[in-house]
């Protein structure tokens, strides 16, 4: 009974330290592979019958036969499912949020690998997935992934944010906007980071602060 009560204390507090973050059962954005339309960067567009975006690193997933491949983010420029559009930006596949003008946000969800350890460490029922060992390949290239019953698992997922300013993609975190704002607009986003409840994930004020900039 001891053994039982003390299990059940580590898997609560393992739990409160992602309470704030979203959480999911699967490894990738969507439940069901879908068809995808791929914009690659020599200019070449590619019809996928079924393709996804993996959360370990928002990259993009695809069926090749009996094969789950991950494709060379390198190698891509925009991704179209039937709802959803993602570019690619930095190392990663995000989405649009919204827009404020000619400026916009944008989003890339990864799991949080460190508060998923977290959970291995407290958790020994929990089938230690290896998530890191991929490596890059090149075009039409891949590294095999598998994907493993994880319906038991809830993985903890964080939200990377980027602005695009004009024509430029800027990381959505204080220091990062501090070099990109002059003396100006750096005055204008602390007048939002000081509102209170601001928080860096928090959409409406990502977007409030892009309504007051200029």
């Amino acid at each position: 009974m001891k053994k039982l009560v003390l299990s059940a204390i580590v898997l609560l507090m393992a739990a409160m330290k992602v309470a704030a973050q979203e959480v999911t059962p699967q490894l990738t954005a969507f439940p069901e592979f879908r068809p995808a339309t791929v914009y690659m960067a020599d200019g070449k567009k590619m019809e996928i019958p079924m393709a996804n975006i993996f959360l370990k690193n928002s990259s993009l997933l695809y069926i090749s036969g009996e094969l789950t491949k991950e494709a060379n983010i390198k190698n891509l420029l925009r991704v179209d499912f039937k709802d959803r559009s993602y570019i690619r930006i930095d190392s990663v596949l995000a989405y649009q949020i919204d827009t404020v003008g000619s400026n916009a946000l944008f989003c890339a969800k990864v799991l949080d690998l460190k508060a998923y350890q977290q959970l291995i460490r407290n958790n020994s029922n929990i089938t230690n997935l290896d998530l890191n060992d991929l490596s890059s390949m090149n075009m039409f290239q891949f590294t095999t992934i598998d994907l493993q019953d994880t319906k038991d698992i809830h993985f903890p997922v964080i939200p990377i944010y980027y602005y695009r300013i004009g024509n430029k993609f800027v990381l959505v975190h204080e220091r990062h906007l501090k070099r990109a704002f002059d003396k100006e607009n750096r005055r204008r986003m602390e007048s939002v980071m000081n509102l209170p409840g601001f928080s860096w994930t928090n959409e409406e004020y990502l977007l409030k602060i892009l309504e007051i900039i200029q």
